[in-house]
């Protein structure tokens, strides 16, 4: 089982595409709300040198934006 992270917020279209995709695929993900949350935005802007939500971390490689045919690929789908 890979290591799925979601940086996002509750109003940004690709996140919520990002979250079906995974929960269509049953892929087990933790989410963190970088709109309430300052420590995760913080977080997130270090790891990824952006504001642009969702940023997903799947095991050690970082995609920002909703790249499917990434997320295909490092999920083995």
């Amino acid at each position: 089982m890979k290591n799925v992270t979601i940086y996002s917020t509750p109003s940004c279209h690709f996140c919520h595409i990002a979250k079906d995709f995974f929960k269509a695929n049953n892929i087990v993900y933790t989410e963190y709300d970088v709109a309430s949350n300052l420590e995760k935005r913080k977080e997130m802007i270090e790891k990824s040198g952006q504001m642009g939500v969702p940023v997903i971390i799947i095991d050690d490689e970082l995609i920002v934006g909703f790249d499917k045919s990434k997320i295909l690929q490092l999920l083995g789908l």
